[in-house]
């Protein structure tokens, strides 16, 4: 048996290497958007894929930076890519590209650019368009839309509600809810749910599960957060759903509708805005679910991943230095107890 012995030189981990796959962990779930809601989710992409571009290289121009250094290292991709994915895919073109140059200039360089803006740049789009448009912010693609009538919508076509845009799970149960008599299941039953989760976004949550297992098989994200942010939101449903299951969804339908493993494996595992400890990072996932839950349950947007991202971006300052490990050879420092008089 053959043993190697130290010195260890460790893997290259380069940003552009790191991002590069995160992009390809996205493949799957872009793949099945495609294939069930039709080709208007690439023309966003690429929309938001040209401005961000765009705007990282007039920023870094502006700052001084070497262009070809930061805008080849693809982390600005990865920020559009979130920003298509998470708006809705017959979005008007021209929140895509606000939202993006948004996320790019003032969420990313006005901090500093990579690794020190303290939010999420796809998730303060997001918050600020739904916000500011929560009308167009909730209009999504049918099933098997077509593609012409798709691509009319993002540039400028008239918006015909009943026959191109369909309201998601979450949007079908808040709004059912609130009927009286109405309950989960009857809702269920509704054209926007298929067999565990949404009507054709179920491949899509697949393709976020598929991506993100692999990147954590690849060493690119912990298992903490997504475990602790998937955990936790099982657990709070759970509680209310076993108290009332007729006016409170399921475990499984909190986890597989909505923005759920997007938020869990690509979103909240964000390295620079998130909590880097390893208990840090069970602590922020975990109150990031509690607020998803609570403004799904009880709040007036359909979905809270990207309200709790920022909410506890803020947190992570605080969670890392409590939960910060001791240096390898000094014991851990504890608060002196006052003393007596």
């Amino acid at each position: 048996m053959m043993l190697n012995n130290s010195p260890y030189v460790r893997a290259e981990a380069s940003v552009t290497r790191v991002m590069l796959k995160v992009l390809i962990a996205l493949l799957p779930a872009l793949a099945a958007y495609v294939w069930q809601f039709g080709p208007a989710i690439l023309v966003q992409v690429a929309l938001a894929s040209i401005t961000a571009l765009v705007c990282e290289a007039i920023m870094l121009r502006v700052r001084g930076k070497p262009l070809n250094l930061y805008l080849t290292d693809l982390s600005v991709l990865v920020t559009a890519w979130l920003i298509a994915l998470a708006f809705p895919a017959i979005a008007p073109w021209w929140m895509v590209v606000t939202g993006t140059a948004l996320a790019v200039v003032v969420a990313k360089h006005l901090y500093g650019g990579l690794g020190q803006n303290p939010f999420n740049p796809a998730m303060v789009a997001y918050c600020v368009m739904i916000v500011a448009f929560p009308s167009l912010m909730s209009q999504w693609p049918g099933v098997h839309g077509d593609a012409s009538s798709q691509i009319h919508l993002i540039f400028g076509g008239e918006r015909v509600l009943d026959g191109i845009t369909s309201a998601t799970p979450l949007d079908a149960l808040r709004t059912g809810l609130r009927e009286a008599g109405a309950t989960v299941s009857a809702i269920r039953n509704g054209p926007a749910f298929g067999s565990v989760g949404g009507a054709g976004s179920e491949w899509v949550i697949g393709g976020y599960l598929l991506g993100g297992l692999w990147l954590v098989q690849q060493g690119v994200i912990t298992w903490h957060i997504p475990v602790a942010f998937l955990g936790a939101l099982a657990v709070f449903s759970g509680g209310f759903w076993l108290a009332d299951s007729a006016h409170y969804a399921s475990p499984l339908s909190h986890l597989l509708i909505g923005g759920s493993m997007l938020g869990a494996f690509f979103i909240l595992t964000d390295p620079v805005s998130a909590s880097t400890t390893p208990r840090g990072k069970a602590i922020y996932g975990a109150g990031a679910a509690l607020i998803v839950f609570l403004i799904r349950a009880f709040g007036a947007y359909p979905d809270g991943v990207a309200f709790a991202t920022l909410l506890m971006n803020l947190c992570v300052p605080l969670i890392d230095m409590k939960t910060q490990p001791p240096v390898f050879g000094h014991k851990l420092k504890r608060p002196a107890s006052p003393k007596k008089v």
